[in-house]
């Protein structure tokens, strides 16, 4: 398995051998969303890391990383999550230790998913309704943020490589990075 990609979920076989097991796809996809992540990380440019945005307001790149951890962080603390990585400090984070941090509280917000989905009535302290709409709400936010992270690289004159653009749309590819597919 790819370094920054959750570990512990079992492997499936091919998509099409076997009845859809819900539980496995909503871990699955949400492991892949993370690859994602570090897919755009792994693609982005050194030099636009820390770079103010222009006209000097709003969040760095490094910044909106960091929130997307420490908001992860949040819900962990919600759900009295078994593992709780450290929060990250905006101004002063690394990639890489973004990257990890990263892949750390994706792999907690895994396991917090993994016990709902176990539960009969989904249910997820401190979060309503249920799974599936911490599930959406932890997508959709990644996803939001994965916009503003592309879209001010491209403003500070560093875009992702084209090829890396379009690749975080190969879900497929990037589910098969997590191992899943084999």
């Amino acid at each position: 398995m790819r370094s920054g990609t959750i570990q512990n979920i079992p492997m499936s076989s091919t998509v099409r051998d076997r009845p859809l097991d819900p539980r496995q796809a909503l871990l699955e996809a949400y492991a892949t969303n993370e690859r994602i992540n570090q897919y755009m990380l792994e693609n982005l440019d050194d030099a636009a890391w820390h770079a103010e945005p222009p006209g000097g307001k709003g969040r760095t790149i490094a910044a909106i990383v960091a929130h997307m951890h420490n908001v992860r962080h949040m819900w962990l603390v919600a759900a009295k999550a078994k593992s709780l990585p450290d929060k990250l400090d905006r101004g002063t984070v690394t990639r890489r230790e973004a990257m990890e941090a990263l892949s750390k509280s994706a792999e907690s917000c895994r396991e917090v998913l993994a016990e709902a989905l176990a539960h009969p009535e989904g249910r997820v302290r401190g979060f309503r309704p249920e799974v599936v709409g911490l599930f959406a709400y932890l997508l959709s936010h990644d996803a939001h943020h994965r916009g503003q992270v592309c879209a001010l690289a491209r403003q500070l004159g560093h875009a992702l490589p084209k090829a890396a653009t379009f690749g975080m749309w190969e879900w497929g590819s990037r589910w098969k990075e997590c191992g899943f597919g084999a």
